[in-house]
């Protein structure tokens, strides 16, 4: 899970060029196929097409110094995937920048939610 249970909720996204090296939707992404061990099935999980689940892994890949989800052929059972080392310290330092953000803005936000309409 991204999201600690405050009542604070914020979303980072880290730009690289035209592109979000990383954002919620990606870590949810490279979550979905550490639990999964599979691009495909990790889509599925997460109600996207295989086109724009290889499109968003494709991004994160290109948009980092080396791969962060890697491939790999099978035999009669077929392929699968894996988050690489640096997937996972990508995915982690995410999340603790996450935690952090929260933690920062928590008594404002509490705040900021009570003038909220109901």
């Amino acid at each position: 899970m991204l999201h600690s249970p405050n009542p604070v909720r914020i979303r980072i996204r880290s730009a690289s060029g035209d592109l979000f090296a990383m954002g919620p939707g990606k870590a949810e992404l490279l979550i979905a196929i550490q639990k999964t061990g599979s691009i495909a099935a990790a889509g599925r999980q997460l109600g996207m097409s295989y086109q724009k689940t290889r499109q968003l892994v494709d991004e994160m890949n290109l948009t980092f110094v080396a791969p962060l989800v890697e491939g790999f052929k099978g035999g009669a059972q077929g392929g699968g995937a894996k988050i690489t080392e640096l997937g996972c310290e990508v995915l982690e330092r995410y999340q603790k920048m996450l935690r952090h953000a929260e933690a920062a803005v928590v008594a404002d936000m509490t705040a900021f939610k009570k003038l909220l309409a109901p």
